[in-house]
Order: C-alpha cells, then sequence, then structure tokens
C-alpha cells in the first residue's frame, strides 16, 4: 500500500506540473515540437529483387545516404528475381502497396508499360544517362544500371572455355551448367533471348544439344550464382561483370567471363514510378537519386553493373572483360517461354 500511495503522490504532483508548465508558451511550443518528433518519419516504398536489398547489395547504402540528403527512409520489399517482380505487381494491379518498382529490365518492359501500372516521370538529371542505354522514351521505366549477360566459369575446373554458345554443347560440358528460368529471372529470360537471336529458325535445336551440358536450371540469379560458388557446377549463367567481385572481395582472378564469338545480350535495369503509389513526391525525389552520383557509385561495387551516368569504375573492374559485339535480342514471347517450358519437361523426362 506505500508504494502506491507514494506513486499516486507522484503522478498527481506530474500532472499539477504538467498543468502548470502547459499554460507557459515556451512549453506549449516544446510540447508541439515533441509531438512533431513522434510523427511517423516520410518514406518511400520501393519494390526490387532480393539481392538488390541483401546486406551486399546496394539497398542499405542508398538508403542511409537518401535519408540523409532528404530525411525520407526507403521501406524496401523484396519480391525475388525480377520476373517475380513483374508478375506481382501485374498481380496487384492499382492495389500494389509501392511507390517505385526498381529492378526490371528492357526484356520485362513491353509487360510493364502495357500494364498502365507506371507513371511517366523524367528525374532531375535524367539527361546525363548514356542515351543509348533510355528505351524507354516517356521515363516510365528509367535506367539505373546495366551489363552483359555472359557464361562465368571457374578457370581453375574449366582450363579451356567455352567460345560460343554452341561449343557451350561440347560433351566436355556435361553437367557443367547452371542456368535460371526464363519465367521468373530476368538473367534467365536474357539468355532465352540470346539463343532465339542466334538461332532464329532452330533455337530448340540448340536447346535439345544443349540439354546433357545442364545441371540444373535454377529460379534466380541469387540461388544460380550460389550453387555455382558453392563448388556444384564450374559455369553459370552471369554477367561480364561478375569477375570483379572476386578479385575485389577475394583477391582472386580465378573466375572468369567467357566471351563468345557471337557477342553478348546487353541488359539495362531500369525504375518506374508506381501509378497508384501514395506517396509520390516522395517517390519522385527517390528517382532524381537514382541517377545522381550519390546513388550511382553505390552500384558497381554492390550490384555489380555498371553505372547509367558517367563516373569513375573501381579498380577491380580491369578484369571484367569487353564485347566487340553488343546484342539487342528481341523479347521472347509469352508463345516462346511456353513452348521452351514443354521442351523443358520433355528433356527432363529423357
Amino acid at each position: 500500500m506505500g508504494k502506491n500511495h507514494a506513486a499516486l503522490g507522484q503522478v498527481l504532483f506530474a500532472g499539477v506540473l504538467c498543468f502548470a508548465l502547459a499554460a507557459s508558451p515556451g512549453y506549449a511550443k516544446a510540447n508541439r515540437e515533441q509531438v512533431a518528433d513522434q510523427r511517423p518519419s516520410p518514406e518511400v516504398v520501393v519494390w526490387t529483387y532480393d539481392s538488390f536489398n541483401s546486406e551486399w547489395g546496394p539497398g542499405p547504402e542508398a538508403a542511409k545516404r537518401f535519408l540523409a540528403e532528404t530525411g525520407i527512409t526507403i521501406k524496401w520489399v523484396s519480391h525475388g528475381d525480377a520476373g517475380e517482380l513483374l508478375s506481382r505487381l501485374l498481380l496487384e494491379g492499382n492495389k500494389a502497396d509501392g511507390d517505385v518498382i526498381l529492378g526490371l529490365d528492357q526484356n520485362l518492359a513491353e509487360r510493364a508499360l502495357a500494364s498502365g501500372l507506371l507513371e511517366a516521370y523524367k528525374p532531375k538529371g535524367a539527361d546525363a544517362i548514356i542515351p543509348d542505354l533510355v528505351f524507354d522514351p516517356t521515363y516510365r521505366l528509367i535506367p539505373l544500371d546495366y551489363s552483359y549477360f555472359a557464361i562465368v566459369y571457374d578457370s581453375n575446373r574449366i582450363p579451356q572455355p567455352p567460345q560460343s554458345l554452341e561449343d557451350l554443347t561440347g560433351e566436355a560440358y556435361s553437367k557443367q551448367l547452371i542456368l535460371m528460368d526464363p519465367r521468373t529471372s530476368s538473367p534467365g529470360l536474357g539468355f532465352l533471348a540470346w539463343t532465339l537471336d542466334v538461332y532464329p529458325g532452330d533455337w530448340k535445336a540448340y536447346w535439345r544439344r544443349l540439354g546433357p551440358s545442364i545441371l540444373t536450371i535454377a529460379d534466380g540469379w541469387s540461388s544460380g550464382y550460389g550453387l555455382f560458388t558453392a563448388g556444384e557446377a564450374p559455369m553459370v549463367l552471369s554477367y561480364t561483370t561478375s569477375p570483379g567481385v572476386h578479385l575485389e572481395y577475394e583477391g582472386t582472378e580465378r573466375y572468369q567471363a567467357a566471351l563468345f564469338a557471337e557477342g553478348h545480350p546487353i541488359q539495362i535495369e531500369a525504375a518506374g514510378l508506381i501509378a497508384g503509389g501514395k506517396n509520390k513526391e516522395n517517390a519522385k525525389k527517390f528517382l532524381d537519386f537514382m541517377v545522381s552520383p550519390s546513388f550511382q557509385d553505390i552500384i558497381p561495387l554492390t550490384n555489380w553493373m555498371y553505372p547509367v551516368i558517367e563516373i569513375p569504375l573501381p579498380e577491380s573492374f580491369r578484369i571484367n572483360p569487353k564485347s566487340e559485339k553488343t546484342r539487342y535480342p528481341a523479347t521472347p514471347t509469352d508463345k516462346e517461354l511456353t513452348e521452351w517450358a514443354e521442351l523443358m519437361t520433355q528433356l527432363a523426362g529423357r
């Protein structure tokens, strides 16, 4: 009872003191400021793929810099790989709870733009973007980085790498290759587009020849590359910029990107303003930030892609090869994706 009475006395005293303080102009101002401080900070909800917001991806540092520059918090929402990201947007439609979708590429652009779910916005600083990378002149999709698809190999296990898509079908590479599903993965879609471009009339025959070389087809790049680095297979579909990762963080040149005679497809990743987003002005500020040097210089050493504006590159990028021929293959159609899936089922049943 004594403790309860003492507590009650403290509460009553505090109430009198608060009343007296509240009557003073100085306290009223301080109280308003305290209430303001307790309000939720402004935010922007950015949908992206898993690896972008991983602890080693660009997301954490980008959020830190954006908050420091604008006072706006980035709420990252990961939705698997890029293909899954687009599927989620199309499924949720106008009820999507995001403000920005980040990580779609030009192969997914047609479906994204046709949906009507993205709003045009040309960010401040967009004129600094390398012109050849602007694949959507309406700026419903805005370039954020780019690289080139390639087969990355472990030079300790494959001293003589393939030099073409056709080489990949050789008996020496039986069960040596990890690919990604084009229905859920942007690299997987890019690789299918690559084969359609090089073998326009008989791409199915090429995949039949390629079948024995494939160890597995992963759902996304993260899982596929994880299998590669775990030693499950000595070759994996990735990017010409992937070897730099191992040089930068492991000090090794063991992992290399094979240059193919027929050239390499470019991948341009982009972000777009979701038309139904609740934080529209914050989203526009994020897109302004995305094409600025403050964001772009995060990209090389975290997302391991090239920035879309001209800025110096890290020394470790010296190991990343440059193809003399850039390919711009057409996006596979739904029919071709269905045919590919049917073909893979047939090959698996052999």
